[in-house]
This record gives C-alpha cells, sequence and structure tokens, in this order.
C-alpha cells in the first residue's frame, strides 16, 4: 500500500484531495455507484488504468473508508469491491463535476472509449420521484435508481426487472438533457425521447 501524501494544508478542500485527488479514484467511484463490482469488472470499464494502478486504488480507498472487500458467497465465491456509506457521499461531488465537466466534453475524439452507463450520473439528474428507470442508447442500455438513498443509483445492462419506465432515445439527446440544455418532458413532447411503462414517471412524462 502506497504512503498517504498530503497537501499539508489545514483546508477541507485540501483535505478532500488528500483522499480523492488521485488519478483514476472518482472515476473508481463513478463505477462503485452501480453497486458491488469485481476487480476484472472494474479494470474491463476502467479503460487505460494499468493493474498496478487500480490495485492500488483500491486499497488506498479501503484504507481511507470510501470501499470495502468482501467474498460473494458459493456459487459466486469472487471478492466484490463496493462503497461504504462514507463513499456514497461523493455522488453529489461526482453529479457536480460531471456538471461542470460538460463544457469540455466537445466533439467524441476517435482515440475516446465510451461505456453507456457512463451517461447515467448526468441523466439522474434530471429525474425526480422514486422509480426505476431503463434507458437504450445506441452504445448500450443502463437503468437508473431514481430517488435510491441506499444502494447502487445505476447499473449497466436492462433493468433488473420491469422498470417503471423505459426511455429510448439517441445520445445527441440525452447529452443535452445531462447538460440542462433540454428538460425530459421537452424532449418527450418533442418526439426525442420514446417513453413506455405504467409507472408514476413514466405516466407524468406521458402527459407533460
Amino acid at each position: 500500500m502506497s504512503p498517504r501524501r498530503s497537501y499539508d494544508q489545514y483546508c477541507s478542500a485540501a483535505r478532500a484531495l488528500d483522499v480523492v485527488g488521485d488519478r483514476w479514484t472518482l472515476l473508481i467511484v463513478r463505477e462503485l455507484l452501480a453497486g458491488p463490482r469485481r476487480y476484472t469488472d472494474l479494470h474491463a470499464d476502467l479503460p487505460g488504468v494499468s493493474t498496478d494502478v487500480l490495485a492500488s486504488r483500491l486499497k488506498d480507498m479501503e484504507r481511507d473508508g470510501l470501499t470495502s472487500r468482501r467474498r460473494l458467497p458459493p456459487p459466486g465465491a469472487a471478492y466484490v469491491y463496493e462503497l461504504t456509506p462514507r463513499g456514497r457521499e461523493l455522488l453529489p461531488v461526482l453529479q457536480a463535476l460531471g456538471q461542470w465537466g460538460q463544457a469540455e466534453l466537445g466533439e467524441r475524439r476517435p482515440t475516446d472509449a465510451v461505456r453507456a452507463h457512463w451517461f447515467a450520473l448526468p441523466l439522474l439528474r434530471s429525474l425526480e420521484g422514486e422509480a426505476l428507470v431503463e434507458v437504450r442508447l445506441e452504445e448500450g442500455d443502463f437503468h437508473l435508481y431514481v430517488g435510491s438513498e441506499e444502494g447502487p443509483v445505476y447499473g449497466d445492462g436492462p433493468a433488473p426487472g420491469e422498470p417503471d419506465a423505459r426511455l429510448v432515445m439517441d445520445t445527441g439527446t440525452c447529452l443535452e438533457v445531462g447538460r440542462g440544455e433540454m428538460s425530459v418532458a421537452d424532449a418527450v413532447r418533442a418526439g426525442r425521447i420514446e417513453v413506455t411503462g405504467d409507472g408514476t414517471l413514466a405516466k407524468a412524462l406521458r402527459e407533460s
């Protein structure tokens, strides 16, 4: 485990960066907001990180109380990493950072990796209430636990069960909604988001 480095400044921002300022740490948090993940799954969804760096970051995060590691019962019998309540408190930090960083996105570069679930946190800011929402993009599917106070806030792939609402849109629409340039309701009215489902959220969006 690497020795903990510090800015040695009596400032809450500096103290926070002592814990989460290393490269990859917040992106690991982003992945773990989807719930417990195996090391191999984390490595697959963090293209560019070396195995040594990922292992080091996970150990540092466990030491600092952001994550914990546990062994799944058989037949899984694999170790998974998950956020502690302290780590989960970084959700609004990541959402604010993502909102600030929207202006930096521009056009996707040929070298840019992309995963469908990376659109989850920006879109989550645009939905209210409590609902399980499935989202379908060209890049793939993901699902959101809108209003969740415990457990995962999103997940990769289709919803684990019948969602309260299913949203189908193109990536451009998802980006505009995530940037706050268009509300989900406005996109539905404009025909840019197709809504199906029988939940309260789906009905409200169709009636908006």
